[in-house]
């Protein structure tokens, strides 16, 4: 089986510490070898995960509160900002 990542959506944040942040949304995608799909060879595994542009993992707890992680610094996404949503190729 291998795996990849797609970029769902992109955003401004801004951190406790006063700097700005680029956070990009990813889904975890699967290909199982042999096995034929309809519509494509790579499926969603209901896997998600966010990261920093720079790569740095960020959490997102159920409240939706998000921070870096390791860190230890809160982020709070920019109002005027709308999200980009990534289109897939």
């Amino acid at each position: 089986m291998e795996k990849r990542l797609q970029q769902l959506e992109s955003f401004k944040a801004r951190g406790d510490d006063g700097n700005l942040y680029t956070v990009r949304g990813y889904e975890h995608l699967a290909r199982l070898d042999g096995v034929p799909v309809p519509g494509g060879d790579w499926l969603p595994t209901g896997v998600f995960e966010y990261r920093l542009a720079t790569g740095e993992p960020v959490l997102i707890d159920r409240a939706g509160t998000m921070a870096i992680t390791g860190r230890g610094i809160a982020l709070h996404r920019e109002a005027s900002t709308a999200p980009t949503i990534s289109s897939s190729a």
